[in-house]
Parts: C-alpha cells; sequence; structure tokens
C-alpha cells in the first residue's frame, strides 16, 4: 500500500543524496516505472515529485550483463568494492542503494553506512528476501522512526562500530 506521504518521504530521501546505485534488475525496474515522459494518466499527480525527482538523479548501475545504460545512468566498472569505494570517497552528500542482490553485497563488504526499512501493513508470502545468505550478522542502531497514514513504517538504522 502506498500513499502521498510514503512518496513525499522517497523524494526527501532522494534528495539527500547526489546519486542512486542500483544493480541491473532494479535499474531496469526503476526506468521502467519512473523514466519520463510517463502516459498520460499512468499514475496519481501525487507521484509525479517523485518521478521527476528519480528521473533526474544521477545513477550508477553494477552489472556484468549490461554494455550500456542511459536514464542519466554510467555503468560501474570493475571490482564493486573498489568501485564502490571511490564514489564514497567523491565530495557530496552520498549514494543511496536499492535492490536485494546489491545491498547484500554492500553490507557484506561493509560499504552500507545507513539502512532504512519501510514495513508495510501487508502480509505477502512470496518474493525476495532482504540479506538472505548474510555470511555474518551486523547489529544495527535505531537512528529514526517514522509512520505513515497507510500504516507503513519507515526505520533508519547505522551500524554499530
Amino acid at each position: 500500500m502506498v500513499d502521498e506521504d510514503l512518496f513525499r518521504n522517497a523524494v526527501e530521501n532522494l534528495e539527500q543524496a547526489d546519486a542512486l546505485l542500483f544493480g541491473r534488475v532494479t535499474y531496469e525496474m526503476m526506468e521502467a516505472a519512473w523514466r519520463l515522459p510517463a502516459r498520460t494518466g499512468a499514475r496519481p499527480d501525487w507521484m509525479e515529485p517523485f518521478a521527476r525527482t528519480i528521473d533526474a538523479k544521477k545513477k550508477y548501475v553494477v552489472s556484468s550483463t549490461l554494455h550500456r545504460v542511459d536514464w542519466n545512468a554510467e555503468l560501474v566498472p570493475g571490482d564493486l568494492a573498489n568501485a564502490v569505494q571511490q564514489l564514497k570517497r567523491e565530495p557530496g552528500k552520498g549514494l543511496f542503494v536499492g535492490g536485494v542482490k546489491l545491498p547484500l553485497a554492500l553490507a557484506e563488504l561493509g560499504l552500507i553506512d545507513e539502512y532504512e526499512f519501510v514495513v508495510h501493513p501487508r502480509l505477502a508470502g512470496h518474493g525476495p528476501t532482504l540479506f538472505a545468505g548474510l555470511s555474518k550478522p551486523i547489529d544495527l542502531r535505531l537512528v529514526s522512526r517514522l509512520e505513515f497514514g497507510s500504516g507503513a513504517v519507515a526505520m533508519r538504522y547505522e551500524p554499530r562500530r
């Protein structure tokens, strides 16, 4: 269940980052859903600020199968750890990562500085499991918590060092 407040929060989060870091599957899914221009009437008007924000954001894509990307994106070359460490060293506000497999790989490498989980009030019983196969536990410290009218709750954590 999505609502206007959830999308407004997502826009605020995206504005806190210089760029987005996606794996191939998430990149292709987000591009299909959010690349402008959208068909007229394809989504509610309150989703448009999110669409404009994500469309304009710089994107980095981790993929061993894609040979080219567009949508304001570039492929991340070479070794994942080295490439992400280099991106993190660049001045600015930082990166946001999305997806399932890429966050697992980055968590294994200790390259995630902050986690945000949005729990929705719906049981699905299928779909990918976040951080399935993580080799060792990562202890987290709650930084913030935000409840939405839909019943969704966004919780932000930092790794305990």
